[in-house]
């Protein structure tokens, strides 16, 4: 396949793998929000990728804000942060990012991660804790509500009913708009939407990381849930921009990933070179085109690459022209094979986006 297979996408198209393009603008869900094409992933601007939770590294503020306020002005409105996230802190600047725009933006945070003075991590989906996380959410982002508010990892000890019901009764008193849920199973979304729609579901999906594929993706469709797709890059690895662990700053969180430990990134950056030679095909940056797959996948998904810089942000919308067929997503869904990444997805330890 050659450069010219790859068209320029009009400002139609219908979000599927008929060839006609991705659709500028996406539903999560049948009676959800309607939001651009890809959102923005905000974990980064408060230092995810290049130091510790407790300790953050120096992050640019001024441009993570010119960031958010290019994002919205090229139709990417969908703005995904959590509470977890600083901890705290990502909250706070976006809400300074939104000052006099938050009619702008789709802003979506989550709750259910605790971390104690020390960064340990536990889980707490009790609707108390829902309640009382929902207003500080509110104060730091400045708003008056929440438009997607997700339970970000599910508590084992409280069943995902009385937690959808204690974010059901926030949705009846207007501080919620939607709810949906992240990295659970396809039993799990049928027990929580049951009790309460779910406008979406957030995990990682990308070339790299495509198990939900079997089971929950087909769930989702079933029951008309949008799929959010975190880490559409493979968290940079498919960016080609990572080719050695001792690139990773002391407290990047990839650290703690099996697939970034130093052997099994050596192998997996063979498959960001498979996909580099694809691109250089097309005309496009791997960035490009490993985020046109995943557009590709259908009108359903929203992926969230995330970025602090204006510069990324913009190669990263251009993926919107980059149009796949279904031939053409297929043969480089098959060329970079998830099968042969080595190293899990996720430490089992700190799973999160």
């Amino acid at each position: 396949m050659t450069g010219s297979q790859a068209a320029v996408a009009g400002a139609g198209g219908d979000g599927n793998l008929s060839g006609t393009g991705p659709a500028p603008v996406r539903r999560l869900g049948p009676d959800g929000p309607p939001v651009g094409a890809q959102g923005l992933g905000c974990a980064g601007m408060s230092g995810l990728y290049t130091a510790t939770q407790t300790a953050p590294g120096s992050v640019d503020e001024r441009e993570a804000v010119a960031t958010v306020h290019l994002a919205l002005d090229l139709g990417v409105t969908l703005l995904d942060t959590s509470d977890d996230y600083g901890p705290r802190t990502n909250e706070e600047l976006l809400g300074r990012a939104l000052a006099g725009r938050r009619d702008d933006a789709v802003l979506a945070t989550k709750c259910g991660i605790v971390r104690d003075d020390a960064g340990q991590m536990r889980l707490d989906g009790s609707p108390a804790h829902v309640r009382e996380a929902c207003e500080a959410s509110l104060r730091r982002l400045g708003t008056d509500r929440i438009d997607v508010y997700y339970l970000h990892r599910l508590d084992p000890r409280v069943p995902v009913e009385d937690t959808v019901g204690a974010m059901a009764d926030l949705v009846s008193a207007g501080k919620v708009r939607h709810i949906g849920l992240c990295e659970v199973d396809a039993a799990t979304i049928r027990r929580a939407h049951a009790v309460h729609p779910l406008a979406a579901v957030q995990t990682e999906y990308s070339l790299v990381a495509r198990d939900i594929e079997d089971e929950v993706l087909p769930a989702l469709r079933e029951l008309g849930i949008a799929l959010v797709a975190y880490s559409p890059l493979g968290r940079g690895l498919l960016t080609g921009a990572v080719r050695d662990a001792g690139q990773l700053a002391v407290g990047d969180f990839r650290r703690t990933i099996p697939r970034f430990a130093a052997e099994a990134l050596r192998a997996n950056v063979a498959l960001a070179d498979v996909l580099a030679a694809l691109a250089a095909e097309r005309g496009c940056t791997p960035t490009q085109l490993a985020l046109a797959w995943v557009l590709a996948q259908g009108g359903d998904v929203v992926p969230i690459p995330g970025t602090r810089r204006r510069d990324r942000l913009r190669e990263n919308v251009g993926a919107a022209g980059i149009v796949l067929g279904a031939e053409e997503a297929a043969q480089i869904g098959a060329a970079v094979d998830p099968a042969r990444v080595v190293g899990d997805r996720h430490s089992r330890a700190r799973a999160r986006p």
